[in-house]
C-alpha cells in the first residue's frame, strides 16, 4: 500500500473514520529527522499493506489539525484506532518501534 497523503479535506475520513489502525507521521519538508524517517514510513506502509494505514501530514499545510492533536515536536508518530489517538511517538524512531507501535494497538 502506497503513503497517504493527508490533508484537511481527507483527515477525517482517511483517519477518524478508518476501519483499520491507521499510524500518522507528522512532518514538515524543512525538517531534517522527518526526511531520516520518510524512507522508514514508506516501508513501514508496504509492509502492513491493508492491515493498517500509513499517512502522512505536513504540519505546514494543515496547522489547525496539528494544534488540535497538541503537535510541538516533529516528527511526530501517532496510532490511531477508533478514531482515537492510542499511541504517540516523538522523534526518530527505529522501524521495530513503530511497528510495535500499531500491533500493541
Amino acid at each position: 500500500m502506497a503513503v497517504v497523503h493527508l490533508n484537511k479535506e481527507n483527515f477525517e475520513a482517511e483517519v477518524l473514520k478508518s476501519e483499520v489502525p491507521v499510524l500518522v507521521d507528522f512532518w514538515a519538508a524543512w525538517c531534517g529527522p522527518c526526511r531520516m524517517m520518510a524512507p522508514v514510513i514508506e516501508e513501514l506502509a508496504e509492509e502492513f499493506g491493508a492491515a493498517v494505514k500509513v499517512c502522512k501530514l505536513d504540519v505546514d499545510d494543515c496547522p489547525i489539525i496539528a494544534e488540535k492533536y497538541g503537535i510541538e515536536s516533529i516528527p511526530t508518530l501517532m496510532v490511531f484506532k477508533g478514531g482515537e489517538v492510542v499511541k504517540t511517538a516523538i522523534g526518530v524512531q527505529p522501524k521495530e518501534v513503530l511497528k510495535l507501535m500499531v500491533l500493541m494497538a
